[in-house]
């Protein structure tokens, strides 16, 4: 199976504007559960990148310290738990050790309903999560899930989709997204090529991550998407990342948090582009 383009016509059918009726609610609630004592940068640089791709509100439920830098950073994200349309866990924990078992509404993103995005160390608890998920492993990740062998990266994630019952995204300079075979709907499968490589820097997949979150979850109010969907709106998360990357660039190199702040941009030009 050849794996198709994806780009700014494509993403442009996932994005969502507010329109006037709109409110935090009805446009999208994005879950975080992120960030642990030893990696709380992953928990600022995933909330600033979901605030600057469209969405209603960010709710984050995850440890002391990253909620205090997530509140200095941004003092507009809710930090009490309540109703989501979708969830973000994993970046910055090392692995299900680092996991609190304090926080509840963590089983909620594992064993709900709601769509979800498991990225890092959620990657350890794969095995209980039951709601439609995408998962972002890079190369080192997805070896420790599913042994690539002989295959071919585009065939490899399809493969991990399939085995998993989940989308995969595996990042990379030409980022492959893969979706399970569905008996009634088929496979979607897509390559995004970066315009960049300045991405291959620390917290960059953190930004993705919290993009792909919020796009997730604007699309997500009051209903569940079924995996293509899925796999659009994931491939739709990498395109704003890649695109939001090329404009952090403009002046040289750049850090992770410049990423996230360049989604807002990235999400208008987006907005503006005609859907095919």
């Amino acid at each position: 199976m050849s794996s198709s383009f994806w780009g700014a016509s494509q993403a442009a059918r996932h994005i969502r504007v507010p329109g006037p009726n709109d409110n935090k609610y009805s446009h999208g609630v994005l879950g975080v559960v992120t960030g642990s004592e030893k990696y709380p940068g992953a928990a600022v640089l995933g909330v600033e990148a979901a605030h600057r791709t469209g969405i209603g509100m960010v709710r984050f439920l995850g440890e002391q310290t990253p909620a205090e830098l997530v509140l200095a950073r941004r003092p507009e994200t809710v930090i009490v738990s309540g109703a989501v349309d979708a969830w973000l866990v994993g970046s910055g924990m090392e692995s299900t050790t680092d996991l609190n078992p304090e926080l509840p509404d963590l089983a909620r993103a594992v064993l709900g309903t709601q769509p979800v995005v498991v990225d890092a160390g959620g990657l350890g608890f794969l095995d209980h999560v039951t709601a439609p998920a995408i998962i972002t492993p890079h190369e080192g990740e997805l070896e420790r899930l599913i042994p690539r062998g002989d295959l071919s990266r585009e065939d490899w994630a399809s493969k991990a989709a399939d085995s998993l019952d989940v989308v995969v995204v595996l990042k990379g300079h030409e980022t492959v997204v893969a979706t399970p075979e569905e008996p009634a709907g088929g496979k979607f499968r897509v390559k995004v090529t970066s315009p960049t490589t300045w991405l291959a820097t620390a917290g960059t997949g953190d930004v993705l991550a919290g993009i792909i979150g919020a796009v997730l979850a604007t699309n997500s109010v009051k209903r569940v998407p079924g995996f293509q969907e899925l796999g659009q709106i994931a491939a739709t998360g990498v395109y704003l990342h890649g695109r939001a990357a090329e404009l952090a660039g403009e002046n040289g190199p750049f850090p992770a948090l410049d990423v996230a702040k360049a989604a807002s941009r990235a999400f208008v030009e987006l907005g503006e582009v005609e859907v095919r």
